[in-house]
C-alpha cells in the first residue's frame, strides 16, 4: 500500500493548481475567551467555500491524471457541498459530471452547483429524501458505467481531505495540542487524524457532531457503524445517519468521550457570535468545532485548532438562526395564554411585562360563545431572568398559560 503521508503530500501539491492553502488564522476573540491559543482553519475560504473540493479533486486526479481534458464521466449525489466540489473539479478536468440532488434542494444550492460546473455538469433533481436521491444516482452510474464519487466513504476522498491536516501543520510550524474536527460522514476526520497521527503523534483530537446526527458517537458505542433511526437535518453539512465504513476504521480507536454533541439551537448562537463579532460567515456544520469549545474542559495555555469546514450559508435562513439562538439563550419564549373575554383583560396582561420585554408575536382568536380566548404570544427580552420573573407574575395573577418554546410539535405548528 502506498505510504499515506506521501500520498497526502502529492495530493496537496496537486491542489495548488486550484487554490492556495486556506488560511490558518489565530482568533484573538476566542483566544481571550478561553485563555488559550485558538486558531481557525478556514475551509470556508476554498473556491467552493468548503473542504469538499479537496476529496473530489483528488479522486478525479487519480482517475483522469493531472492534466485537464478527459472523457471520464463522474456521478454523485449531494444536496450541498459535495455537489459543488464535484462540479468545480469536473469543470477543471474537462470531465462530464451528473449530479443528483433531492427535489427539495434550495434553488440557491442548485444554482451555485451549476455555476461551479458550467457546461461540464448536468443536474438531476430526483427524490424527496436523500436516500432516494442516492439510490437513483448509484443506479444511473451502474447503467452508464460512470464513476460514482462517494462524499466520504472512499480512500481517495479521505486522502484528499487529509490535506487539511498537512496544511495546518505546515502553517502553524509545530504540533498543536488539540485539533477540533466536525464530523458528518467522517471523511475529513479520518483523513486529518490519520495524517497527524503519523506526523504529529502528540496532538490530541476532539470531535464535534450535531446533537440530532451523532453517527460517530453511535458507532463508537456500538463498535461498528449503525444507522440512526432519525436525524435533525438543520446541520445539513454534517447530519449523516450512518458514518462511513472506511472513515470508521480510522476513527474506531477513539473513545466515546472524545465526541462532543452540539445542540442545534446552540450552534445558531455560535454562528451569530462569529458573524457579529468576527465577521465570519459559517454554515451550521462549519460552526461545529467552535461551538463545542465550551465542552472541552480547561484549555488554558493550549494551542487549539478548530476546523471551520464550510461557509455555504443561505442568508434567507438568518431569521431562523437568530430565532433559535434567542431561544437557546433564554431571551425569547412563546406562550399560549388563556385570556378572559372581558374589557381590560389585555391591559391587565400588558402591565405584567417588564421594562425590557417586547412582544414579537401576538395572535388572538376571540370566540363569542366562550368566556376565554386563546392568545399565541412571543416575547423577546435582554435577560433570561426577565422571562423567569414574567412567568412568576403570571402565576400570581392567575393567568392560565403554557410555555410552548420547547415543545417541538406545537412550536412548529403555531410559530
Amino acid at each position: 500500500m502506498e505510504n499515506f503521508v506521501a500520498s497526502v503530500r502529492q495530493a496537496e501539491a496537486a491542489l495548488r493548481d486550484l487554490f492556495e492553502p486556506t488560511p490558518l488564522q489565530r482568533n484573538d476573540h476566542l483566544s481571550a475567551k478561553y485563555d488559550a491559543d485558538i486558531w481557525l482553519k478556514r475551509e470556508d475560504l476554498t473556491p467552493v467555500r468548503s473542504y469538499k473540493l479537496r476529496g473530489a479533486f483528488n479522486a478525479m486526479r487519480k482517475l483522469v491524471g493531472s492534466k485537464p481534458g478527459s472523457n471520464a464521466h463522474f456521478v454523485c449525489a449531494s444536496a450541498g457541498n459535495h455537489a459543488q466540489g464535484v462540479a468545480f473539479a469536473c469543470r477543471h478536468f474537462g470531465a462530464k459530471g451528473t449530479i443528483f440532488m433531492p427535489v427539495t434542494t434550495p434553488k440557491q444550492k442548485i444554482d451555485k452547483t451549476q455555476i461551479f460546473g458550467g457546461d461540464a455538469v448536468e443536474i438531476v433533481l430526483t427524490g424527496d429524501y436523500f436516500d432516494q436521491t442516492l439510490a437513483a444516482s448509484q443506479a444511473f452510474a451502474r447503467e452508464q458505467q460512470a464513476q460514482f464519487l462517494s462524499p466520504f466513504d472512499a480512500p481517495d476522498i479521505i486522502e484528499g481531505q487529509a490535506t487539511v491536516g498537512l496544511e495546518m501543520l505546515e502553517q502553524l510550524g509545530r504540533a498543536p495540542d488539540l485539533v477540533v474536527l466536525p464530523v458528518g460522514g467522517g471523511g475529513l476526520s479520518a483523513g486529518v487524524t490519520r495524517y497527524l497521527g503519523e506526523t504529529a503523534p502528540e496532538t490530541r483530537f476532539a470531535f464535534a457532531e450535531p446533537l440530532g446526527g451523532a453517527s460517530l458517537q453511535a458507532a463508537l458505542q456500538a463498535g461498528a457503524p449503525v444507522a440512526l433511526p432519525a436525524i435533525d437535518s438543520f446541520v445539513d453539512g454534517a447530519a449523516v445517519a450512518r458514518i462511513g465504513a472506511l472513515p470508521f476504521e480510522s476513527l474506531s480507536r477513539f473513545e466515546v468521550s472524545d465526541v462532543h454533541l452540539a445542540p442545534e439551537d446552540r450552534i445558531c448562537r455560535t454562528m451569530l457570535e462569529m458573524l457579529n463579532t468576527e465577521g465570519i460567515v459559517l454554515e451550521p456544520a462549519g460552526a461545529l468545532a467552535v461551538d463545542v469549545l465550551d465542552d472541552l474542559g480547561d484549555l488554558t495555555g493550549k494551542t487549539v485548532i478548530c476546523v471551520c469546514s464550510g461557509g455555504n450559508f443561505d442568508f434567507e435562513r438568518l431569521p431562523e438562526v437568530k430565532e433559535r439562538a434567542q431561544r437557546f439563550a433564554g431571551v425569547k419564549k412563546y406562550f399560549v395564554l388563556r385570556m378572559p373575554q372581558r374589557p381590560g383583560a389585555l391591559r391587565d396582561f400588558l402591565q405584567l411585562l417588564g421594562p425590557n420585554d417586547d412582544i414579537s408575536r401576538f395572535e388572538y382568536l376571540k370566540k363569542s360563545a366562550r368566556n376565554f380566548g386563546s392568545v399565541l404570544i412571543g416575547i423577546e427580552t435582554t435577560d433570561p431572568d426577565s422571562l423567569t420573573q414574567l412567568t412568576e407574575r403570571l402565576d400570581r395573577s392567575g393567568f392560565a398559560y403554557r410555555d410552548i418554546t420547547g415543545d417541538e410539535i406545537l412550536s412548529e405548528l403555531l410559530v
